[in-house]
């Protein structure tokens, strides 16, 4: 073997090296919560994230009110879940999920990392194009039963919504809804994706998703003009941040991850 080839084998060693290290020694965090910070905030900030801290961030999308029960049950090893409500709206809905009130919540701390908009979705082939609250309101409870009524084609509606411990569920029912029942008919999904996806497949569909979400997904529905819905995406701890989740909260506050975000 030259020694034109060793230092190659041995340029090539050391680089290998230096990734598996890096690889082998990343400090893993896992937090649950909230679908749409995920997908939103989170993973297109990930790979920028590692690079940055070392950290690798791995979301279990459980949506903010199973997170947050799972927080407050001792279950989170670095005490932080995702959010995408306010924080009263978040601990009712992880109430619901645990199905009874929590104890210590005056510890729980909000760390807001940005704000997102919540947008109501049909299929590309539906003609309306606006609608008022008060007309979503009567779509979701049942009140308005077919397109024809508003003007569109003489079609059902669907109406499909995310899980009860949903958070974009539990902010469009407070603002839009008043806090109304949703129609007993309504399709439940798990995720802001299957909530898309329900609405691609069905001509009748209507459902209601993050802005960012849509952004990052464009062409599958069509985005319904209403008065604005907004809300805050955040990361909840109990207690203090431990260093870990400061840093990963102090990242994405940064000007160089709001650029992969927004």
């Amino acid at each position: 073997m030259n020694l034109k080839y060793k230092r190659i084998v041995s340029l090539v060693i050391s680089i290998a090296c230096f990734f598996l290290g890096n690889t082998a020694f990343a400090q893993k965090v896992t937090l649950p919560g909230s679908t749409t910070i995920q997908k939103r905030v989170l993973e297109p900030g990930a790979k920028a994230l590692f690079k940055a801290t070392g950290i690798k961030l791995i979301v279990s999308g459980t949506g903010t009110g199973k997170g947050l029960a799972l927080l407050m049950r001792g279950k989170v090893k670095h005490n932080a879940s995702l959010s995408s409500s306010p924080l009263k709206s978040s601990i009712k809905s992880g109430e619901k999920v645990n199905k009874k009130p929590f104890s210590g919540i005056e510890q729980l701390q909000e760390h807001v990392i940005t704000e997102d908009v919540i947008v109501p979705i049909v299929h590309k082939s539906n003609p309306i194009t606006k609608l008022s609250w008060q007309q979503l309101s009567d779509i979701n409870t049942g009140k308005i039963k077919n397109w024809k009524e508003l003007g569109g084609p003489n079609l059902p509606i669907i109406v499909v919504t995310s899980h009860e411990g949903s958070a974009t569920r539990a902010v469009f029912q407070k603002m839009v809804m008043k806090k109304a029942k949703y129609l007993k008919r309504a399709r439940t999904v798990r995720s802001t994706r299957q909530e898309v996806g329900q609405v691609t497949k069905y001509k009748g569909g209507i459902g209601a998703v993050s802005e960012g979400f849509l952004k990052l997904n464009p062409g599958k529905v069509k985005e319904i003009k209403t008065k604005r819905i907004s809300r805050p995406l955040s990361i909840i701890t109990r207690g203090d941040p431990d260093p870990v989740v400061q840093k990963i909260i102090d990242f994405y506050r940064s000007d160089e991850a709001k650029k992969l975000y927004r």
